[in-house]
């Protein structure tokens, strides 16, 4: 009888042990941007939640889409504009969480004197297609009553290039002006090669939240899973909301391999902000403004109460005591 306890004992010691040691993995799609590092910080503390995050970093935002229509990703950290676009076009996810705010510059060329956006009529602008900053720079461009298409012929005529490129093609004045992310267009201003415009909130668009998107497929078949996930991205995002040391650490050496300076960090970061939180309403107004200005060109642009779910996000928060 003694026997039979001691080998029952050990037996749920083992599968216990065993089971620990097989995480769930959870393939994530992630952009390098200074102010995607907490999403990516996800994976340095992913055993803590019995979780394996394989991170895949992608050139763009709409590269990402392709990849998670093949079944390669669960979980993806993209502009807002992004993941309409995606939706619209039929890929399967849920806006799950927001994870930063802010993030972008219009910067031009220093020897042009550009002051303003209206000072952009006449210029060649570059921009990343399917990023926050396309919809952010069409925005401007409207407000100032300015016209512009990627063919010679408008007010301003948009050139669209990777974001890695950008900088190269205004530092080479191949443009005059560009609508960049973080921590290239602070990069841009500190080199030398450029001078902000402006940061680009003040229209209805505001400042830009980036999505945390999760495939219909775990939300709805591993729901286990999903929280967990949903608790390991609001732990992660809270170390680097507490510990801005850590973040600037983890940043410039782990994403940027020590390619970005201190204060290149730190002036991106001043221009941007991690977060958990995306409303309804800024989702619908994103979409609303994509359909207005054609980004994305929607044939059927989704309703943001159809495809936002932020039930496991307020429910992490609670849990882990997070306001």
């Amino acid at each position: 009888m003694k026997f039979s306890k001691l080998f029952l004992l050990a037996c749920t010691l083992f599968f216990a042990l065993g089971a620990q040691a097989a995480p769930d993995v959870v393939r994530l799609g992630n952009l390098k941007f200074a102010h995607y590092g907490a999403v990516s910080y996800m994976k340095e503390i992913a055993p803590k939640y019995n979780l394996q995050i394989e991170e895949r970093v992608f050139a763009k935002g709409l590269d990402i889409l392709p990849a998670t229509i093949a079944g390669e990703i669960d979980i993806a950290a993209s502009a807002l504009d992004a993941a309409v676009a995606g939706r619209a076009s039929g890929v399967p996810i849920y806006v799950v969480a927001g994870f930063a705010k802010g993030g972008a510059r219009i910067v031009a060329r220093p020897d042009l004197n550009i002051k303003s956006v209206a000072d952009l009529k006449g210029k060649k602008v570059g921009v990343a297609r399917g990023g926050a900053q396309e919809l952010l720079l069409a925005a401007e461009l409207a407000k100032h009553n300015l016209t512009w298409s990627d063919q010679p012929g408008k007010d301003v005529q948009i050139f669209f290039m990777p974001f890695a490129d950008l900088n190269q093609a205004l530092m080479q004045k191949h443009i005059d002006a560009m609508c960049q992310s973080e921590p290239q267009s602070s990069q841009s201003i500190n080199k030398g090669f450029g001078v902000e415009v402006l940061k680009p909130y003040d229209t209805p668009l505001g400042e830009p939240v980036r999505a945390l998107v999760m495939t219909e497929k775990m939300y709805n078949e591993k729901r286990d899973v999903a929280e967990r996930v949903l608790k390991l991205f609001v732990e992660a995002t809270q170390t680097f909301q507490d510990n801005p040391k850590l973040a600037e650490k983890y940043v410039r050496e782990q994403m940027f391999k020590n390619q970005i300076s201190i204060d290149d960090y730190q002036d991106a970061m001043s221009n941007a902000s991690f977060t958990y939180d995306v409303s309804l309403d800024h989702v619908q107004i994103t979409t609303d403004l994509m359909k207005k200005y054609g980004v994305g060109k929607m044939a059927n642009p989704p309703l943001a109460k159809d495809w936002v779910r932020l039930a496991l996000l307020d429910k992490a928060k609670k849990e882990l005591k997070v306001k």
